[in-house]
């Protein structure tokens, strides 16, 4: 029998405020524990929350952005359950009254465009952190996080494979970064997602029974869970068992989920309305105000970079697959170089430098313009694109520019034909039988001379016009 896989995800995004979604303390990330707090965020009696403003309009940035339907009023309710963490015993989220329904997403999986769904979009606090000491049987919790503020992007159950998972989750995590509320860092935990998943005969419309998926702190560990639990749930379908619906844990080291708890159901959890706070009611004028602070979105980013510049789909989505990627290539383009040499040298030489450094590329040791700088001694043909392969290294490595370098270490590039004429007829004078070779049919030695002649001018003989000697020399 064939089965298809049916997956949902609760995507968790930290909002890049100052201060906590109901009171003042810091949201900086690595502070000593439990120095960020305060008597609201640790629940104390007689404390009053106060509503974050900007929280509200960060969520309100990826409603529209996703294209959600903004609810008017919106409200908090109090989500109990018991665990070290939350201090109240309650976390404060939305339940009935979300401040955003509907939308979608759209995906790239191949060469297929898919549409995923959205359910919701909520307003929540985090929760805290417990630290579990690995020399004795003790946990010790850290409340720094707690209250921090995070919006919930809950999708509709349309992702078919891990694959189609993780082109969702990457591509929430391009629009939060494009929108400026959220970083994106799953490793610190800004970013990270529940999966839930099951699976059902090819062609039923029935869900199966389905598990909730924790513990997913990576782009790799959300696919490499959602192919083993594919695989588990068929293995048991196909002996004649039946899954448990359960919360279960992604075990990177071994490979596997692990059963934790059984699945809890929103009644359990006792929903209620906050009474400590406020309805959030949203007008047109404050809709029109953020609608207005929305930057280029990637979408749009990509289709316009391949009509203004030329790009093919491919490259286009590349180099709008994040905001800094993007505006590092239209600053470098701004400087007036062509479009495609641009990115070729962002996706292949810079790319590779930033990789090998561990950097992201707004913290790139080659400035857009620097690069820019250096293309264009490339196209005025000053230097060779093999010499400004080690122009550019030495860019990265002394932080000066393109046109120092070249005039203090003489890497000019040689354009006097006499002086290439000279080369070409060393080398075809020192190799005789390659000559010979090349005149009775074997034209591929051709890149053998062309490369002796190189080395004879140190990288610094134009390429097209040694080629050029070089044929007429040899008929």
């Amino acid at each position: 029998m064939q089965f298809e896989a049916v997956i949902g995800l609760e995507v968790h995004a930290q909002l890049k405020t100052r201060t906590k979604i109901f009171c003042g303390c810091s949201t900086a990330f690595g502070a000593p524990p439990n120095t960020h707090v305060c008597p609201v965020c640790l629940g104390m009696p007689g404390v009053l929350p106060v509503l974050n403003r900007q929280v509200v309009e960060y969520a309100l940035r990826m409603a529209l952005a996703t294209g959600c339907h903004i609810t008017t009023e919106s409200r908090f309710a109090r989500k109990n359950y018991f665990y070290p963490d939350l201090p109240k015993g309650y976390q404060i989220s939305q339940y009935e009254l979300p401040i955003a329904e509907g939308g979608n997403v759209d995906i790239e999986v191949g060469d297929e465009v898919k549409r995923i769904g959205l359910t919701r979009i909520h307003m929540e606090e985090d929760a805290g952190k417990l630290i579990h000491d690995p020399d004795q049987p003790v946990s010790r919790v850290d409340f720094n996080r707690t209250g921090v503020p995070l919006i919930e992007i809950v999708s509709e159950p349309h992702m078919r494979s891990a694959a189609e998972a993780g082109a969702y989750l990457r591509k929430l995590r391009s629009l939060v970064r494009y929108l400026g509320i959220c970083d994106g860092n799953m490793e610190e935990g800004s970013f990270r997602c529940d999966a839930n998943i099951s699976i059902r005969p090819a062609g039923s419309r029935e869900l199966g029974t389905r598990t909730e998926l924790k513990n997913l702190n990576s782009f790799r560990h959300v696919e490499k869970a959602l192919s083993y639990e594919i695989a588990r749930q068929r293995d048991i379908a196909l002996d004649g068992g039946e899954v448990i619906q359960e919360t279960r844990l992604w075990d990177p080291d071994r490979g596997c989920t692990l059963s934790m708890r059984g699945k809890e159901e929103a009644h359990d959890y006792r929903y209620f309305p906050d009474p400590d706070l406020l309805p959030v009611v949203i007008d047109e004028d404050w809709l029109e105000r953020v609608c207005a602070t929305l930057p280029e979105l990637p979408d749009a980013k990509k289709a316009r970079f391949v009509s203004q510049y030329g790009l093919g789909a491919d490259v286009a989505a590349q180099l709008t697959g994040n905001r800094e990627s993007a505006d590092y290539f239209e600053a470098c383009t701004g400087c007036g170089v062509d479009p495609k040499q641009a990115a070729n040298w962002i996706m292949g030489s810079l790319t590779a430098l930033l990789h090998t450094r561990d950097l992201p590329i707004d913290q790139s040791p080659v400035s857009a313009e620097d690069l820019a700088g250096l293309l264009k001694l490339i196209e005025k043909g000053t230097i060779s694109g093999k010499i400004a392969k080690t122009v550019f290294e030495k860019m990265a490595t002394d932080g000066k520019p393109a046109g120092q370098i070249v005039e203090e270490e003489g890497l000019v590039q040689v354009t006097d034909t006499s002086a290439i004429e000279k080369a070409v007829d060393e080398v075809l004078a020192a190799n005789p039988t390659q000559v010979a070779d090349y005149r009775a049919g074997k034209t591929k030695i051709l890149g053998f001379f062309v490369g002796q002649v190189m080395k004879i001018t140190r990288g610094r003989a134009n390429p097209r016009m040694v080629n050029e000697i070089l044929r007429a020399r040899l008929k």
